[in-house]
């Protein structure tokens, strides 16, 4: 079985650290959530991982959760967890006061993401998707939907969940089949089938409040006709108590390769009372409120399993003699510890400088999420909400598939125990897979990444991206300048594949399309450099306060401006090369 240490100091070092962005501490609500509190937090959420929430992790793998004569039942242990859970207020920590949330920023939510998803992803998808529901209710519905369903999901009694994907359609969403017939009180009837619902049904909550898309019935065809609809499993009277189940039932639960204690449902809808969010036909931007939080947050599942998946490896490496190193430190020639090889050491190394450098980048994002959020200037805001679009897909993208190549790694070290069940990290890799495909495949992020974030209606994001890297390359801090040198190295590589991406769309799709998934990691890449140099400009500063601290962090940084950031030159080469040797091929 796996162990995990939350990586408290380092979340607390960021916290502390790099939160230095002017128009975020300029939010007038966040100045009373000081380091202290943060830490607190941190802490206790450290606690209730590590000692609650991980053991699950395992359970939920060898007893899944099971479709029994028509009500779904969780793994041992996750009712009692989940009790616990909500007790405590989790489910809450970044909601709305108004409805009973504690108010905690994304900067302080996302460590805790970061947590849960080390300790069990399986069992955070049941309070996840609920955070999901509840930030699209809250920006969208009446105040009367909020007053009446807000204030249960944010204890946690009741849950949510998102219904999108239909037998017929996956990321084509302008198929979907479900329709939904008016009434003549204003509410609808939905009848459809929905597939991969996470969490669609389960025994944890009193009611799960379901955010289904349906077409009208006088709506037109293809995405411009679908609407969002709020479809509780149970009828919520006027007073706020459950009434009668609606027309909603579970057809099965998949049986998947890994997340198994996650109940991953098909659903029937047939005549489910629903009720409109939003106006008529515009369900599809309403629910990328929840689609592009779920994003972000899957990245951070990725970035949390490649933390575990890491902290047992090092232990592993220190504990595993084979072999005989260069510098051969064993006794009367017997083996030496694994980590003593260099090969070894290498795959350590590129783990942790990854992580560290992705868990910087996720925070200088969850910066610009509240800023683009919450900031009084609406110029700030919209460069913020820009920023926040263009890293989107980058975070989803590039953390879910590195977490593939972390857990992959983690297992190669562990050799052939790494391949049986024992040790746990064979399932790191399983539960982490699905991550590169739920909330839009990687690939349909790259493409949107390239067809919709580059360039639009406000201008040339990605320049403007680029040109404010460009502008901090200037330390007077000699020891920073080598690291300076190697970004702006990959900076004019990012800029001249940018332009080529923006002729291409134009002239040339295919070529286009075939290098959307290598211009996303050349930008993340790149991204991830940006914040190291972040952190390393604070590591030379504060170096005398914190010596061992900081000299990791320089060494890591220096693992990754070597042996990580050089794979943005490969991409680059890779992909513009063009399509037409692809496309003309004949497949037999």
């Amino acid at each position: 079985m796996t162990t995990y240490t939350a990586p408290v100091e380092d979340m607390m070092f960021l916290y502390e650290k790099l939160r230095n962005d002017k128009n975020y501490n300029e939010i007038e609500k966040y100045k009373d959530v000081t380091p202290d509190l943060v830490k607190n937090i941190l802490e206790e959420a450290a606690k209730i991982n590590q000692n609650l929430i991980l053991p699950l992790a395992k359970a939920g793998d060898e007893n899944p959760a099971i479709l029994e004569n028509g009500v779904v039942r969780t793994p041992p242990g996750y009712k009692e967890a989940y009790k616990k859970f909500i007790e405590d207020g989790w489910t809450s920590l970044s909601c709305d006061p108004k409805y009973g949330g504690q108010g905690m920023p994304r900067t302080v939510s996302a460590f805790f993401d970061e947590m849960i998803s080390s300790a069990s992803l399986a069992f955070k998808l049941y309070s996840e998707l609920t955070l999901g529901a509840y930030n699209c209710i809250h920006h969208h519905a009446t105040d009367e939907i909020k007053d009446k369903y807000l204030p249960r999901m944010v204890e946690g009694k009741w849950s949510g969940t998102m219904c999108l994907t239909e037998p017929v359609c996956g990321t084509d969403l302008g198929l979907l089949k479900t329709k939904a017939v008016e009434q003549p009180d204003g509410t609808f009837k939905i009848t459809g089938q929905k597939i991969f619902i996470t969490s669609g049904d389960h025994d944890l909550t009193e009611n799960i409040i379901h955010l289904v898309i349906a077409r009208a019935s006088d709506s037109p065809k293809g995405t411009k006709g679908i609407s969002l609809f709020l479809v509780p499993k149970f009828i919520v009277k006027d007073d706020g108590t459950i009434g009668g189940r609606n027309g909603i039932s579970t057809g099965s639960i998949e049986s998947k390769m890994g997340i198994k204690g996650s109940a991953t449902c098909v659903l029937n809808f047939d005549d489910a009372t629903g009720f409109m969010i939003g106006p008529k036909n515009k369900g599809l931007s309403q629910m990328f409120t929840m689609m592009n939080l779920e994003r972000i947050v899957v990245g951070i599942q990725g970035l949390g399993i490649s933390e575990i998946a890491y902290q047992n490896s090092l232990s592993y490496a220190k504990e595993r003699k084979q072999g005989k190193s260069n510098k051969n430190k064993s006794q009367n020639g017997n083996a030496d510890l694994i980590i003593e090889h260099a090969d070894i050491r290498k795959s350590l190394l590129n783990m942790k400088s990854i992580i560290e450098g992705e868990r910087a980048l996720c925070f200088w994002l969850s910066q610009q999420t509240e800023v683009s959020l919450n900031h009084k200037d609406q110029k700030i805001k919209q460069e913020a909400t820009d920023m926040v679009s263009l890293m989107t897909p980058v975070v989803k993208s590039l953390f879910s598939d590195l977490g593939m190549e972390i857990t992959s790694d983690a297992m190669q070290i562990y050799g052939g125990y790494g391949y049986t069940k024992d040790q746990g990290i064979e399932q790191l890799y399983r539960d982490n897979r699905i991550t590169p495909i739920y909330e839009g495949t990687n690939s349909v992020q790259a493409i949107d990444l390239v067809f919709r974030k580059l360039i639009n209606k406000n201008g040339d994001i990605i320049g403007k991206y680029i040109s404010m890297i460009k502008n901090d390359l200037n330390s007077k801090n000699d020891k920073l300048k080598p690291f300076e040198e190697k970004l702006k190295t990959y900076i004019e590589k990012l800029d001249l594949f940018s332009n080529w991406m923006k002729d291409k769309i134009l002239n040339s799709k295919d070529d286009a399309n075939a290098a959307s998934n290598d211009y996303l990691r050349v930008l993340g890449y790149v991204a991830i450099g940006y914040s190291w140099l972040k952190v390393l400009e604070v590591s030379y500063k504060d170096y005398s306060n914190n010596k061992d601290f900081y000299e990791d962090k320089i060494q890591t940084a220096n693992f990754y401006f070597n042996r990580v950031l050089p794979r943005v030159e490969s991409h680059y080469l890779s992909a513009t090369t063009g399509s037409k040797y692809i496309m003309d091929y004949k497949f037999n």
